[in-house]
């Protein structure tokens, strides 16, 4: 309980054994700044960081999430940094995904 608060954490003892007794509030991580934008793909949305305290330290102040809505089943998001290129491991065996957005979807986001 301790580390749990420690770390600006919220600490709640339950019964249910299936829920976390630590865990963050709604206060961390990150928020949509502005509107989401269609994508040929699927869509994007600009992240800013929410002030609160860091879980692992060097966060990124602003994060780009970028939505393929790949098939019917699949969606595959990846989030990075607008302001610094990092480099991204090639997969050999996965094509890249240049839409279009596949529609009737079972799931939302």
């Amino acid at each position: 309980q301790s580390l749990c608060t420690l770390r600006g954490c919220c600490w709640s003892l339950l019964d249910d054994t299936n829920v976390p007794w630590c865990f963050f509030s709604s206060e961390h991580g990150y928020r949509v700044d502005g509107e989401l934008r269609n994508t040929r793909e699927g869509f994007q949305a600009t992240l800013t960081r929410l002030n609160s305290p860091s879980l692992f330290g060097k966060d990124i102040s602003t994060v780009l999430l970028t939505a393929q809505h790949q098939t019917q089943n699949r969606l595959r998001f990846k989030f990075t940094d607008p302001n610094a290129q990092r480099f991204e491991v090639p997969h050999e065996h996965v094509e890249t995904f240049q839409g279009p957005a596949a529609s009737n979807l079972k799931y939302q986001v």
